[in-house]
């Protein structure tokens, strides 16, 4: 029987990981330091059923195995400080010198190549409230889905593991992050607060001015 990815205790304590100390002395070297205390706090809050914040939509990464790596390089992506990012790993063979390069960091970092990666800025999350941090990371885990066919079932490994993959945004925000954690710590409440004055410009005038939108008409 397939059995849950084990973590270090079922006990249920908030009091959340912190960076190490190191990373605030160097910021100029762009250090990433693995956090084997953020894998387990992960496991133990949101996939452990004992645990008041345990989300059922993750259910599927309880089979998976969840690097974790603080860091205090600073990255930008399209003009905005990237806070978090999630990304698969493959356990497949390295071919080029850059892969297997790539594959030895990450066994030098976790002793294993997991699942995911989820990255954390080390220095901003130590500037997050409570709410703030626990939507950062359940942000990142949303992004680790199990993947679906195409009749929309849920699809599985030949040994029986959920097959995952990476999930994009519902819109630009995951609908189970506003709901668990509200617009604020989501950082979507001006999307909500725009859409609760309703539209300033109606459906119809911008089918009128959009090609794309507005049907071909019909020869008389």
């Amino acid at each position: 029987m397939l059995k849950p990815v084990p973590t270090k205790s079922r006990g249920f304590s908030f009091a959340r990981p912190t960076p190490p100390e190191e990373l605030y002395y160097r910021i100029d070297l762009g250090t990433f330091s693995p956090s084997p205390e953020m894998s387990d706090w992960i496991s133990r809050s949101f996939l452990n059923e004992g645990s008041p914040l345990v989300n059922t939509e993750h259910h599927h990464l309880r089979f998976a195995q969840i690097g974790v790596l603080w860091t205090n390089a600073e990255c930008v992506s399209r003009g905005r400080r990237v806070l978090g990012t999630a990304e698969m790993c493959s356990r497949s063979s390295a071919t080029t010198w850059v892969g297997a390069r790539h594959q030895r960091q990450i066994i030098d970092w976790f002793g294993y190549v997991p699942d995911f990666i989820m990255t954390l800025d080390a220095v901003c999350a130590l500037q997050c409230s409570d709410a703030q941090f626990c939507a950062l990371v359940e942000h990142e885990l949303y992004h680790m889905g199990q993947d679906r066919d195409g009749f929309g079932f849920p699809k599985f490994r030949k040994d029986g593991r959920p097959a995952f993959t990476i999930r994009p945004h519902d819109i630009e925000e995951f609908v189970g992050v506003v709901r668990r954690y509200g617009a604020g710590a989501a950082g979507v409440q001006p999307m909500i607060d725009a859409a609760s004055f309703g539209p300033e410009v109606t459906e119809g005038s911008i089918a009128a001015v959009c090609g794309t939108c507005a049907p071909p008409r019909r020869a008389a």
